[in-house]
């Protein structure tokens, strides 16, 4: 029985779950554009272990999402699960915020590809099939009116997060479906993480950093 601590700091939700066998027990998260994770990630973890019954020394490893993101939030919320993993001496998993918010997307057939504003018109984007195999890397690009075009022509494409205002607003593509102000969440990590675990594909608590992906820009 694994019992796994999830923690999603990568954009403006501040998003805490604890999961047992890859079901959520609890979950706090609030969702604020002045970035109060260094004030509500702690207490969110305390009351997500208290209202599961769970101590933390029962922790079996510890999930972070990875980035790309916030230079801030990722910075938090990796520093926050290496100081559990070191004390608790427990393993590190980390997964892609990408691929965290594609989850929520469910789809029979085309691709979903999830866009986190990072300034102006650039996004930070991955493209994933409808079964959530990554078929292209993710990268920071700047959109115009012919981003993802090759998807879009092959069928129904779903663009997901906070950077698909900004596609919206120049693409008018008829298969392009747009899922705008949704943030990744650490519900969306359990799964994630708990197919992570059993095959104990976990990270070096210490020498692991954030995927930035951008270097860090003031302001």
């Amino acid at each position: 029985m694994a019992v796994i601590l999830c923690l999603e700091t990568a954009t403006t939700n501040c998003s805490v779950a604890v999961e047992i066998d890859g079901e959520v027990k609890a979950i706090r998260e609030e969702n604020n554009q002045k970035f109060s994770h260094a004030e509500k990630l702690h207490v969110f973890i305390e009351e997500v272990l208290n209202e599961a019954n769970i101590d933390k020394k029962k922790l079996d490893a510890v999930a972070v999402s990875k980035g790309p993101g916030s230079y801030t939030g990722l910075r938090i919320g990796v520093s926050a699960a290496k100081g559990l993993c070191f004390a608790l001496d427990i393993p590190l998993i980390s997964t892609s915020t990408l691929e965290v918010l594609a989850q929520q997307v469910n789809l029979s057939n085309g691709h979903i590809i999830p866009l986190l504003d990072a300034r102006r018109m650039e996004v930070y984007s991955a493209v994933y099939t409808s079964d959530k195999n990554q078929v292209r890397e993710t990268k920071a690009e700047i959109l115009n009116e012919n981003s993802f075009i090759d998807f879009l022509e092959k069928g129904k494409t779903v663009f997901i997060g906070d950077g698909a205002v900004k596609l919206e607003a120049i693409c008018n593509h008829e298969n392009g479906v747009f899922k705008k102000n949704l943030f990744p969440s650490s519900a969306d990590m359990v799964s994630l993480a708990e197919a992570k675990y059993k095959i104990s594909d976990t990270e070096n608590v210490a020498y692991f950093e954030p995927f930035y992906l951008k270097e860090f820009m003031m302001g």
